[in-house]
């Protein structure tokens, strides 16, 4: 039986993973669920935030590292960093699904996955990591004659532009075609302007409503236009996906891995 801890488990994709965790009833025992100090719910059963029903784990205010083996973290950039840190200390493996992180901050993440395993993935949606590998097949074949242009929305309560998925499509695409992504990337047009260089990058970003996830590359052409689309209905496809890691991850050595490496798309 692995022992899973939650964090941010008051929010909307902390709900969901306990969610996914409960239905994996023989294999995955839910041990810990974190919250804000100041939340609400700290101290309630956990499984009254989504299930409707008592899981016999109460929501604490920090991590204790004592009684779990993998902790999934889809919560802010400073607080998991601070939950990897009582990991890194306490030899536990960590699932993160937070973006958003600065070059310091994935610094520190790669540090730290030298004493423990640590999977980190922009999305965890099985879906979006093939859609990975499509991309690097559609710019290998298509080369530099097709201009690039990515595109995505999401709920109005997302706070990092573009996402972590649309940036990892903007990297896929890049590094197959031999380009570096900040020196491509176009971040939104506006007014008058040169006309588009054909290496560049383009990134459209919305927040609206309770947007779960769109992502959309198109790749257009002379005659002809591909787009690769994923859309996401529900959060459950992010937590089952994370769920699978952290089963995946219990039994690896210390090193920083990928959904790609959890699925075998490597």
């Amino acid at each position: 039986m692995i022992g899973i801890a939650i964090a941010g488990a008051a929010g909307r994709m902390g709900k969901t993973l306990i969610e996914a965790v409960a239905q994996r009833t023989g294999q995955l025992e839910l041990r810990q669920a974190t919250v804000l100090k100041e939340d609400p719910s700290l101290g309630l059963d956990v499984g009254l935030l989504s299930l409707g029903r008592p899981l016999q784990v109460l929501t604490q205010g920090s991590l204790d590292a004592s009684n779990f083996d993998v902790l999934i973290d889809f919560t802010s950039p400073r607080g998991t960093l601070e939950n990897l840190a009582a990991c890194a200390s306490a030899g536990k493996a960590i699932v993160i699904g937070t973006t958003g992180f600065d070059d310091k901050e994935l610094a520190l993440i790669q540090a730290a996955s030298q004493s423990i395993p640590v999977v980190m993935a922009p999305n965890y949606s099985v879906g979006v990591n093939v859609s990975f590998k499509l991309l690097e097949l559609a710019a290998k074949v298509l080369g530099d004659g097709y201009d690039v242009e990515i595109s995505e929305a999401h709920h109005r309560y997302k706070k990092d532009a573009p996402s972590g998925t649309a940036l990892k499509m903007g990297q896929v695409v890049a590094d197959c075609l031999g380009r570096d992504l900040d020196e491509v990337a176009v971040y939104g047009r506006e007014g008058m302007g040169e006309e588009r260089d054909s290496k560049t990058i383009g990134f459209a970003t919305v927040r609206a409503g309770d947007i779960v996830g769109d992502h959309t590359v198109v790749f257009a052409g002379g005659g002809e236009r591909l787009e690769i689309t994923h859309k996401a209905s529900n959060r459950m496809t992010f937590a089952s996906g994370a769920v699978r890691a952290a089963i995946w991850v219990e039994t690896m050595s210390p090193g920083l891995y990928s959904m790609e490496d959890v699925l075998g798309l490597e």
